[in-house]
Order: structure tokens, then sequence, then C-alpha cells
């Protein structure tokens, strides 16, 4: 093999094997940052991790909404239709966070089977409806009726 060339393949072989390695440390370092995203079903299959960084999806269950007096801790159950989950967040919640709507809740799953959030993000439509409709509007959409996730 000419030398010209052999020098090529030396420089090509170190140059993907030091790529693969980066790689292989960008992947694992990113393992620890991400958040794997269960439903509320997937909590009462036992298929998720305890104490471990997580988001769970849903719709707040109607009438669940509990606030403590004498702080911000707020306790609610989400829904996906199949199963629920009992949260408990000790933060301002979003203005948008309602009963009845989508949320998105970022925290972990605790040995009891209660989510402590860290995060609750309120989810809604991408539609705007004046006030005045909205006021005039004899029904209006929950989760139970199709409220998207």
């Amino acid at each position: 093999m000419h030398p010209v060339r052999k020098q090529r393949l030396i420089l090509v072989l170190v140059l993907v094997t030091l790529s693969s390695v980066a790689v292989g440390f960008v992947t694992y370092a990113m393992r620890e940052n991400m958040d794997y995203f269960y439903a509320p079903s997937a909590f009462a299959a036992g298929e998720v991790p305890f104490e471990k960084r997580i988001r769970a999806g849903g719709c707040v269950v109607p009438g669940s909404v509990q606030r403590a007096e004498d702080s911000l801790d707020v306790r609610f159950v989400i829904t996906d239709g199949e199963a629920e989950l009992a949260v408990v967040f000790d933060k301002i919640l979003p203005d948008l966070f309602a009963e009845g709507e989508a949320a998105v809740i970022s925290g972990r799953l605790m040995q009891d089977g209660t989510m402590r959030a860290d995060q609750v993000l309120a989810k809604h439509d991408e539609t705007y409806t004046p006030p005045e409709v909205a006021e005039s509007m004899v029904s209006h959409e929950s989760c139970a009726d199709g409220a998207k996730i």
C-alpha cells in the first residue's frame, strides 16, 4: 500500500473512532436528562420506574383538586380515561390549570404511588375564543369530551 494511502486510511479510522466515542459520551450524558412520558394507565400497570424523573399527562379529574390552606400544596388526580394518578405539587399552578382540562406533569413517582410534581404544564388548544363568545356558549369542552393531551 502506498504510504499516502496508508496515512489517509489511518486518519479516517482515527476520525471514525473518535466520532464514535464522542457520540457514545453524548448519548450517555443525554440519558440522564431525558424525561419519559407515561399515561396514568402505565402507572396503574406498574410500568413506571420509581424515583426517576418522568412526565405524565392526562386530564384533571373534576372535583379532585384539594388546596392546603396554610401553604401552596395542591393535590389533584389526572386520568387518561382508563386509570387515575394522584399528584402532589407545592408551587404556584399555571393560570390555565383547571379541573377537566389537560395537563402534563413533570416529577418523580414516589413509593406510595403518588407523583411528586416539580412542574405542571396546563395544556390548551390553539383556537382563541373572545370572552364575550365564550360566555355565550352554553356547553363547554372538557377532557371527557375530547380535549387533546
